[in-house]
């Protein structure tokens, strides 16, 4: 068994947001939803390493919108350049971000973000 995708939850017409915050600022790739899902509204991302899929994020419609607290998706990336040079994005692009809990997942260095929707995501790497 292995895991296809995380679903994430954004409020109606969000998709614009969405893309600001996975896209631009956390570093994913948006691809096309299958023509049967289009009309629900959202959005997919995905990372790669070449031409492998190593992460997938659906951004999907939910009414009423309520944002995920403590529920998130937790992302890995190599090194500590590339978690800083993310948390930099992120903090640029003016979301929330926190290096409060750094230290505190053996074996990890991490930060955890709030998107638009005000929905937790955790980015780490692995310590050195």
């Amino acid at each position: 068994m292995r895991l296809h995708q995380v679903q994430i939850s954004i409020a109606r017409d969000g998709e614009d947001d969405a893309r600001r915050f996975y896209g631009e600022a956390l570093g994913l790739q948006e691809v096309s939803k299958p023509p049967s899902l289009t009309g629900r509204g959202g959005c997919w991302f995905r990372a790669f390493d070449g031409d492998v899929i190593t992460a997938e994020l659906h951004l999907g419609v939910e009414e009423p919108f309520r944002p995920a607290e403590k529920a998130h998706p937790g992302l890995v990336l190599d090194t500590l350049d590339e978690l800083e040079a993310t948390a930099a994005r992120i903090e640029h692009a003016g979301y929330e971000l926190s290096w409060a809990e750094r230290d505190t997942f053996e074996g990890y260095v991490r930060f955890h973000a709030r998107d638009g929707f005000g929905n937790r995501v955790e980015v780490m790497t692995p310590a050195a």
